[in-house]
């Protein structure tokens, strides 16, 4: 891999689901004995404390100036959004198999294709529409006991 490697979009969001994955096995593991609404808190500390010192140590705590109200109520929407979806997903591990929740969960591809679709005007060709179905379909054989 070169340097050049690490500035496309397509090396960045495999390492993202490679790290989802780890984190699904390691909050599976995490969560037993302890609830789950704290294992969220302990991960979001983490979280926090962790993306800080990146941010630090890199010089981009700075800001190159100031950040609109639209950014400000968007991100604040988004991080609202992750903090309900991690505290489903942490109950969701607690109660079941973490090979039967991470799937239902990647259903959020389907659902930022379809509202990404319908909020952006984002329009997948026919072979991503596709895609997207064959993830649903896999998500729900994964996920139905058979």
């Amino acid at each position: 891999m070169t340097p050049d490697s690490f500035s496309s979009w397509q090396v960045w969001a495999f390492l993202s689901a490679v790290f989802a994955a780890l984190t699904a096995i390691f909050a599976k593991v995490g969560v037993e004995g302890i609830n789950s609404d704290l294992a969220t808190l302990i991960r979001t500390v983490v979280v926090l404390i962790t993306l800080s010192a990146i941010l630090f140590a890199t010089g981009q705590f700075t800001q190159s100036g100031p950040i609109s109200g639209k950014s400000w109520l968007f991100l604040l929407l988004s991080g609202l959004g992750t903090g309900a979806s991690w505290i489903c997903y942490f109950r969701a591990l607690k109660l079941g198999p973490a090979t039967l929740v991470a799937p239902i969960d990647k259903l959020s591809v389907v659902l930022v294709a379809l509202f990404g679709a319908v909020f952006l005007g984002e329009r997948p060709s026919a072979y991503g529409w596709i895609g997207i179905a064959l993830i649903s379909a896999g998500a729900v054989l994964v996920a139905v006991k058979g």
